[in-house]
């Protein structure tokens, strides 16, 4: 069991709001720093293609390991501390991984997260891509689990994240393309918001992900005390960080 501690800990509501701000900023900054050094990138390429801006949401996840009692040495934080073998390809690089090392040199994999985010104005060029990259990740890494690529260890915790901007475009229905078969009844005329719910809400009841948090936000709140929504409390971040603490006691002796 989780201690009321952590739980009162993951329940603040600031906890991702933060993260949420930095996002923001983040995406901003970048686009300042390509303009100012002569970097053009397509419509709103520039904010995205610098990276980083979603590191705040790492570092938060981190630090509350780290309060949990998680040793540091097994949260891995480097680049090169983050690939783990695939099954149909070789390695991918994760967003953070738990990796927990025993006195006698055996070494568990314990918990791996993913971290995504996706502003417009091309929802639709994107989600498709998204949805494809999510899916095959969870397969590879599950596959190569069933085949012993992790040794002894037993069944990791896999989270996924998604940051969506809540908008006008994201908000609006989309029209369905079915020249030979009908789609699926929750995805006529949804908008590009439902959409993402339902593909994130199928990857927790199909048991592809072990938890996923989906959050909307608007650039325009980011800095109310909480600059975010939930749609649905299945995906919710409380749900997600208790999910994955959760797991973790089972390794670490969490008070």
């Amino acid at each position: 069991m989780v201690s009321d501690r952590i739980l009162r800990e993951i329940s603040r509501n600031d906890y991702l709001s933060c993260a949420v701000r930095y996002f923001w900023d983040k995406r901003a900054s970048q686009a300042n720093d390509q303009n100012n050094r002569g970097v053009k990138d397509q419509g709103f390429r520039s904010e995205a293609t610098g990276g980083k801006h979603m590191d705040q949401f790492f570092f938060l996840i981190r630090d509350l390991l780290l309060d949990l009692g998680v040793p540091e040495g097994d949260i891995c934080t480097q680049r090169r501390s983050l690939d783990l073998p695939g099954y149909f390809r070789a390695e991918k690089q994760w967003d953070l991984i738990v990796i927990k090392h025993h006195p006698d040199g055996k070494k568990e994999l314990v918990a791996v997260l993913e971290l995504k985010s996706q502003k417009g104005p091309s929802f639709g060029n994107n989600i498709n891509n998204r949805t494809e990259e999510v899916l095959g990740s969870a397969y590879d890494l599950w596959t190569a689990y069933r085949e012993g690529a992790f040794k002894t260890s037993p069944s990791p915790w896999l989270g996924y994240l998604l940051l969506l901007e809540d908008c006008e475009k994201s908000r609006k229905s989309v029209r369905n393309n079915e020249p030979h078969f009908e789609v699926f009844p929750e995805f006529k005329e949804a908008s590009y918001i439902e959409r993402y719910h339902q593909t994130c809400l199928k990857l927790v009841r199909e048991r592809v992900y072990s938890e996923v948090c989906y959050l909307l936000a608007n650039e325009e709140n980011k800095m109310q005390p909480r600059n975010y929504s939930e749609p649905d409390e299945t995906l919710s971040g409380y749900r997600f960080l208790r999910s994955a603490c959760s797991h973790l006691n089972n390794f670490y002796e969490i008070e």
